[in-house]
């Protein structure tokens, strides 16, 4: 008979307490990563809103160059002057003119409530809680 699991002398395996304390540490571990890893992601989350309010301002200001005489916008012409909406975003455009334009990105189901960018006349505001 073949014997997988030969013990020499004097050779012992972890003790059942050992083998708690080691879980225990991954447990501490695992406690203190994990909350941070959710913080991380929702800061990422809040960059993009930021990254879609600012491109969307840029390419309705790029709109605007090229159309001086439009005097109110939507998301489709904003999208025709090359904006590219991120999966998960919504983007509201107000009120736009030849000299202000105010675009509001958001998103609640992120983990990140109340998270709104707003961009207006190129000034960047950001909305956010539970970050």
């Amino acid at each position: 008979m073949l014997k997988i699991f030969n013990k020499h002398k004097g050779e012992k395996g972890f003790t059942l307490i050992e083998l708690m304390i080691v879980i225990a540490i991954i447990g501490i571990l695992a406690a203190i990563a994990i909350p941070q890893f959710i913080q991380y992601r929702k800061r990422g989350y809040v960059s993009t809103l930021n990254t879609d309010a600012k491109n969307a301002y840029t390419a309705s200001v790029a709109y605007t160059v090229d159309n001086p005489n439009v005097s109110s916008m939507t998301l489709s012409m904003i999208t025709g002057a090359g904006y590219s909406q991120t999966t998960g975003v919504t983007t509201t455009v107000g009120t736009c003119d030849a000299t202000s334009c105010t675009i509001t990105c958001s998103n609640s189901s992120w983990g990140v409530t109340n998270a709104v960018a707003t961009v207006s006349s190129g000034v960047m505001s950001l909305t956010t809680s539970h970050i």
